[in-house]
């Protein structure tokens, strides 16, 4: 079994910590929706890939990424306080296309069994 890296760990912190703060200290309704799904931390502890979701389609996950940007100083400032880290890496926000792919399979595999 590997173990996990310390990338891994610190991803996890941040994913954790960012939700929280996103659920309690953001105000923005273009974040209220959003669900962090997972954090990918560079080797060097540099770059964080942040991952979300939300529901409304294209135009929710544009606004989304606006907020996120708005939001950016805020957000970093936040998880610095929060988390004993020597450098806050750079975030970086990505949607996450998993659950969109993974609604469209299921809507094939619906209509192969209705067939």
């Amino acid at each position: 079994m590997k173990p996990f890296t310390r990338a891994d760990r610190v991803g996890q912190l941040i994913q954790q910590t960012l939700s929280e703060i996103l659920f309690k200290h953001i105000s923005d309704p273009r974040l209220k929706m959003v669900t962090i799904t997972g954090v990918d931390m560079s080797p060097d502890l540099r770059l964080a890939r942040i991952y979300f979701t939300v529901s409304g389609g294209k135009s929710s996950r544009d606004k989304a990424l606006q907020g996120f940007k708005k939001a950016l100083g805020y957000l970093k400032r936040s998880l610095g306080q929060q988390l004993d880290l020597r450098y806050m890496p750079e975030l970086k926000f990505f949607y996450d296309e998993s659950f969109d792919y993974g609604e469209h399979i299921d809507k094939v595999l619906n209509t192969l069994s209705e067939k």
